[in-house]
């Protein structure tokens, strides 16, 4: 195991793997612990805060292309997770803004975000060719990460 592919990666590669580890880990705690108390809604917005850069970083994370590719080629099915990813910050975001009976619902799309958007996709990041693969497994990324 070697970080050394991680920290030869551009910036936004780094910040979105080091960000999704640190909401993965508070992420645990967020779920275990009281509801409703002031840790729970500091520790609740910095993991919002990390998610958010987890999602905007995670867009510029793409495949390589030829001259004459199309743009569209440059991402892979996993930045859906992206998109589905951001409507759950909104929606959550949406649900502690509203408040009142709503509050409660900003559970659904935090957990959903927890799931898809940390345990999913944090899964296919160590498939072979990927830099987490290269970091935990040894071998080279061939992609910038997807």
């Amino acid at each position: 195991m070697s970080l050394e592919p991680l920290l030869a990666a551009p910036w936004f590669i780094q910040a979105h793997a080091f960000c999704a580890i640190a909401a993965f880990f508070l992420g645990v705690v967020q779920l275990g612990a009281p509801k409703g108390t002031l840790p729970h809604r500091t520790f609740g917005v910095i993991w919002v805060t990390l998610m958010i850069v987890v999602t905007v970083s995670s867009a510029f994370i793409v495949h390589p292309t030829k001259p004459g590719d199309p743009y569209w080629a440059r991402f892979s099915p996993i930045h859906l997770l992206t998109l589905l990813t951001a409507f759950g910050l909104f929606g959550g975001i949406r649900y502690l803004l509203v408040g009142g009976l709503n509050l409660k619902k900003h559970k659904g799309p935090f957990i959903g975000m927890f799931i898809g958007g940390l345990i999913i996709a944090g899964a296919l990041a160590f498939l072979p060719g990927r830099i987490m693969h290269a970091v935990a497994f040894g071998g080279e990324a061939t992609a910038y990460g997807e």
